[in-house]
């Protein structure tokens, strides 16, 4: 059994990286990219008006009178060379004219006929994007390694970018064994639970950005165990085995993965819960054990499993978010081992929940993070600073 900081060291060490794709802008939400982008043009491509308003022209001797020359409307070309002492009436986006030396908003102007009188001078410049001002033609703009969120999409695009290359997403195989497990479709047996881990774990993928390519049902038949992780294998970067790997009689999930050539890694964890975690091998494919307890093995996906996907992903830092909050209420625990607590979240406080056993997903359901008590930490008391993991959100 290794520590937790073994266990992420021994992930991190086998993490392969994916090849590049080229993606088209508007599809690249949450990849990384895997070169740098430099801009095509200036943004702005052209002096630009902040707002509505009125582009002035100051004259030798300063005046807050000016003399209206003409009207520039958003998207016009504009070719108006401003003299002094004269104004055109110019709307946000607009491109400047020659010779303006500012912009002075509407609301500060009186217009009668062909003249407008100013409440004050403006300062030169003022109201003015000037060409360039948010990047220059060459400049970089977006780096190697950086993930593509909402605003990169816009700035891309803003750019006149339609392609870039990044990291592909791992493709992710989700095999669930079993016999006791029936699908919520059908109708539940004596002896039956209604299985729930693969839409657990396909959701939190979905969440993050991922997804499951494929979910596969295995009873638990050695045989038929084996046949499944060999296909599974053959198509997938990832593959992730819910329950089975346990030392049971019926536990066949070790067995299975060692005849197919899976090269171990290690299995269990110093922790609570989540201890029985299986990693391992084969050529590039990574195989995580997950534990059948669906609170436990949620809590191993996001500690352990999301990590891994994110660096194979590209992302250089793919931990969660920890953040040292104060605690709102006691607790002791059991046993001597780490222990990672259902908690929820707010920005200075953190409140332990109800039902931390590894079967419960009541209240993981109300969770927003996971509080860590290290082994040598038995008690909790209000007040209390906490190593705080914010989980993701929808």
């Amino acid at each position: 059994m290794i520590t937790i900081e073994e266990a992420k060291s021994l992930i991190s060490k086998h993490i392969p990286m994916l090849k590049e794709e080229v993606l088209h802008t508007t599809d690249s939400l949450g990849f990384v990219l895997s070169q740098n982008v430099l801009s095509p043009i200036h943004l702005p491509s052209f002096n630009r008006s902040a707002m509505d308003g009125y582009a002035v022209c100051f004259s030798a001797q300063p005046t807050i009178e000016f003399k209206l020359a003409a009207e520039v409307k958003t998207g016009d070309f504009n070719n108006t060379e401003l003299k002094q002492g004269e104004c055109v009436r110019i709307f946000t986006g607009a491109m400047i004219p020659n010779g303006a030396s500012a912009v002075v908003m509407q609301e500060k102007v009186t217009a009668k006929g062909k003249r407008i009188k100013l409440d004050k001078l403006p300062a030169s410049g003022e109201n003015i994007r000037t060409i360039g001002e948010q990047i220059k033609k060459d400049d970089l703009a977006l780096s190697k390694g950086t993930l593509i969120n909402a605003a990169g999409i816009g700035f891309l695009s803003a750019l006149g970018i339609t392609k870039i290359k990044a990291y592909k997403k791992p493709t992710i195989s989700i095999v669930v064994t079993g016999n006791e497990l029936s699908r919520p479709t059908e109708k539940l047996e004596q002896g039956k639970i209604y299985e729930s881990n693969s839409q657990m774990l396909s959701s939190a993928l979905k969440t993050s950005g991922y997804k499951a390519s494929k979910i596969a049902w295995v009873k638990d038949d050695l045989d038929s165990t084996i046949k499944e992780l060999e296909l599974a294998s053959k198509d997938s970067d990832i593959v992730l085995i819910s329950g089975g790997i346990s030392v049971g009689d019926y536990d066949y999930v070790e067995t299975a993965l060692e005849k197919i050539g899976v090269k171990k890694l290690f299995y269990k964890v110093n922790q609570k819960p989540g201890k029985p975690l299986f990693f391992g091998k084969k050529d590039k494919t990574l195989f995580f054990g997950l534990p059948g307890n669906p609170s436990a093995s949620l809590i191993c996906y996001y500690q352990y499993v999301l990590f891994a996907i994110k660096k194979m992903s590209g992302v250089s830092d793919g931990e969660l978010e920890k953040r040292e909050l104060i605690s709102r209420n006691n607790f002791t625990k059991k046993g001597i081992r780490p222990q990672f607590l259902k908690a929820k979240a707010n920005q200075n406080e953190v409140h332990l929940l109800e039902g931390q056993s590894s079967a419960m997903l009541h209240t993981f359901s109300l969770a927003n993070a996971l509080v860590y008590l290290p082994g040598h930490e038995q008690e909790i008391k209000v007040g209390d600073k906490l190593i705080t993991y914010i989980l993701p959100s929808i």
